[in-house]
């Protein structure tokens, strides 16, 4: 049984190493293609683009290896399919559930060093991956300019163009921001700006010169130019590495994340103990109603008595309709709070379930991709990667939609995170089943199979 063990493990690892590196190949292609304007005129060395690169593989390989498993199943069992290993297995008295256990411990193994990397390697990757990218952003300022906007990060200058045709420039008005004794504004048609290692080069044409005195207005020079090179003094275009201690919730470890939720829990619960203890106040009631619309259903009922109620005077009953306006006012301004505070909750608990999540679905795909590789009866690379894209394609989009369904308050974090698991679980064990049974679930004719009638046909 070991060697059994050992072999269909070395089956499913050359494929899943295979299409590990396709997979994450092409991933990283494409958002290379996407980053690669970041670089360009940044006067980056290489080791620090490749730093960017590196970190961001991180969550490149986080969403690969859930995929690459299921290529890898699809294609192991496909080729022992197709040379007839597994029918010759179950003839020697050996089980679909004895053969399909290797695959299942080594998709747990996947799935346990997954979760460490999605806790521990994968915050820190992103977090360093977004100081970096800041980084870059804000070391040179030539690609960032935009039409209409104010240019900032200009050292001494405050910059603004009204177009831009490719590197030039149009409609260049600058300002100067460091002497307080002259103000100096200079407009041109047209412009070029370039970077050396530790300066700014600004090349204008067409344009004017003013010159204000702050001291005595009297004192105004103009000039007219052709050309006008400004060459700005710049030691910090040299990338400066930061560090804060702000963190958005795909950079946070598990701990940090469980400590932002009771942070959101307690402030939910001290808005809602202030929100009963003012209905109380008000209307004498200890409940708390579920969300607004119910809190208003509950003071028109409220005002609707006191306003039958004969005994009050006209004084005592205006006075008592002001503290249910202001009560609904507050009620309408708490319950705002409330669902900030749920999203802001939610967000932190579905980015602690889907670091699970998708550990989990490895062990998933191999209940689903084993029995299909059975059927399909084909081993090749083509074949498991269109199956293997077509139902991660699907999977994913369910795990996207119970994530933006969860942010939204519409369902819980549990549910919008694991709903695809289940249905994947489902799916993998009526296959899974029915393999074990050596009754197929389902009629596939793939294209490369022919039937028993096209068979006597011919």
């Amino acid at each position: 049984m070991r060697l059994l063990t050992r072999y269909i493990a070395r089956e499913l690892f050359l494929p899943f190493i295979f299409a590990l590196g396709i997979i994450v190949f092409i991933l990283f292609i494409n958002f290379f293609l996407r980053a690669v304007d970041r670089f360009l005129g940044k006067g980056l060395d290489m080791l620090t683009i490749l730093e960017y690169l590196f970190l961001n593989l991180a969550w490149i390989v986080a969403l690969s290896v859930p995929m690459a498993v299921f290529i890898a199943t699809l294609m192991a069992f496909g080729r022992l399919s197709e040379d007839n290993e597994i029918n010759a297995l179950r003839s020697s008295g050996i089980s679909f559930l004895t053969i399909l256990r290797p695959a299942l411990l080594f998709s747990t193994a996947i799935c346990l060093l997954l979760i460490f990397f999605n806790t521990r390697v994968l915050p820190e990757m992103n977090f360093h991956a977004r100081l970096l990218a800041g980084d870059i952003r804000k070391m040179r300022p030539g690609l960032d300019i935009e039409p209409g906007h104010f240019i900032d990060n200009i050292p001494d200058y405050s910059m603004i163009i009204r177009g831009k045709n490719g590197n030039l420039m149009e409609g260049v008005r600058i300002f100067s921001k460091a002497s307080k004794e002259v103000q100096t504004s200079i407009y041109s048609e047209t412009g070029e700006l370039s970077t050396l290692d530790d300066a700014i080069i600004l090349t204008l044409y067409d344009g004017e010169i003013h010159e204000l005195d702050l001291e005595n207005f009297n004192n105004y020079r103009r000039i007219n130019f052709e050309k006008h090179v400004i060459t700005i003094p710049a030691d910090d275009l040299m990338i400066n590495r930061r560090d804060t201690a702000n963190r958005s919730d795909r950079e946070m470890t598990i701990e940090l994340m469980q400590e932002k939720k009771t942070k959101y829990a307690d402030r939910k619960q001290r808005v809602e103990e202030r929100l009963q203890s003012t209905i109380k106040k008000v209307t004498g009631k200890e409940i708390f109603p579920k969300n607004f619309a119910a809190t208003q259903k509950m003071l028109n009922v409220y005002k609707e008595n006191i306003q039958q109620d004969t005994t009050l005077s006209a004084a005592k009953l205006r006075l008592k309709e002001r503290r249910i306006r202001s009560l609904e006012r507050q009620a309408k301004n708490e319950f705002r709070l409330l669902e900030t505070y749920t999203r802001s909750w939610n967000k932190y608990a579905v980015e602690i379930h889907k670091k699970f999540s998708l550990p989990v679905a490895c062990i998933l795909f191999v209940l689903v991709g084993a029995p299909l590789g059975t059927l399909s009866q084909r081993g090749g690379f083509t074949v498991a990667i269109t199956v293997g894209f077509g139902f991660f394609l699907i999977y994913y989009i369910f795990l996207i939609g119970g994530e933006e369904m969860a942010d939204r308050n519409i369902v819980s974090p549990v549910i919008g995170m694991w709903t695809p698991n289940a249905l994947l679980s489902i799916f993998g064990g009526y296959l899974t089943l029915h393999s074990v049974r050596e009754r197929a679930p389902i009629e596939f004719k793939w294209p490369w199979q022919k039937s028993a009638t096209d068979h006597e046909s011919e």
